[in-house]
């Protein structure tokens, strides 16, 4: 098996972030000089997946624009010996081989999924939610992946979560994975420890705390057997009138034996930044600013004498 496919769904309208939202795609929000978007194509690319699909919707022709050559642009950065920011404007888009499909109406995450059916195949493929950004120091792609090639399941990101919480995510049962499939993977610089890489029995899209079965939730990380499809196209609408990713899977993780069944989990505990809310948004700058080499070191700064006149 070769895993090589990308769907990155960027079809929503971003409510949580109105008014900035009205007419900027969410997904076009600047994480410190960078729209979110780019960070989510850049760890695909990073992970081997050269083949990358956006599932896009009405408005958001900005992210589609994003990552299309700029020649006029690129012409007066080039006659300004402007080499820096060049290089900047001319990187979305030579990331990867970049696909666009739309969906015409939002119904859920399982819907955008599938409409990346006839664009990715017969093939396993990895979903990846910009909603999620993964720091590039602790990529988890590259060990899911693997998962999926000895398996040919399909292979979710838990992250463990305070059990209050657990409703605001999908929540995961799990049991131990058989002797061989968790060994010798790695999360950047880090190995992967034996219990943290799991088989999924089954899964419940935000539970109330004490209907949940663990407190691993499942965040936007996703590698999926192509047999998701058939599923998905099977599944009523769930929780908020929606075709739920989370219900498809749950159908999977059902029928471990049956071919491309069975679903995997890699428990996270990398650096993560979650730019689904507000607050939460701006923590991740915060983060990924104080981090920056050329930033950081003054921002650092600005932000001990700041946080001491409050």
């Amino acid at each position: 098996m070769s895993i090589s496919k990308a769907v990155i769904p960027a079809a929503g309208l971003g409510t949580r972030f109105l008014p900035a939202t009205k007419t900027t795609p969410k997904e076009m929000l600047p994480v410190v000089d960078r729209p979110a978007i780019e960070y989510v194509v850049e760890e695909a690319a990073a992970a081997g997946l050269g083949d990358v699909l956006l599932i896009t919707g009405r408005s958001k022709r900005a992210v589609e624009d994003y990552f299309d050559a700029a020649p006029e642009l690129e012409s007066v950065l080039e006659a300004k010996g402007d080499d820096a920011r060049l290089e900047a404007v001319r990187t979305p888009s030579q990331l990867a081989d970049l696909f666009f499909v739309r969906q015409g109406q939002p119904k859920g995450l399982g819907h955008a999924v599938l409409c990346a059916r006839r664009h990715v195949g017969d093939e396993h493929f990895a979903v990846l939610l910009g909603d999620d950004l993964i720091d590039a120091r602790d990529p988890v792609l590259p060990a899911m992946i693997e998962v999926a090639e000895r398996t040919g399941g399909s292979v979710v990101a838990l992250l463990e979560v305070p059990q209050d919480q657990i409703q605001l995510y999908g929540s995961a049962a799990v049991v131990p994975v058989a002797a061989g499939v968790g060994e010798g993977l790695r999360v950047g610089d880090a190995e992967v420890p034996a219990a943290d890489v799991v088989r999924v029995t089954g899964l419940v899209e935000k539970p109330a705390p004490e209907d949940a079965p663990s407190n691993l939730a499942v965040i936007g990380r996703y590698v999926l057997s192509p047999r998701v499809f058939d599923v998905l196209e099977r599944t009523a609408p769930g929780r908020g009138g929606e075709i739920q990713l989370t219900d498809a899977l749950a159908t999977l993780a059902a029928d471990p034996e049956g071919p491309g069944g069975g679903v995997y989990g890699i428990v996270f505990r990398g650096r993560r930044y979650d730019t689904g809310d507000k607050l939460d948004y701006l923590k991740a700058v915060v983060r990924l600013a104080a981090d920056r080499e050329d930033l950081g070191p003054d921002f650092r700064e600005w932000l001990v004498g700041f946080s001491a006149g409050l």
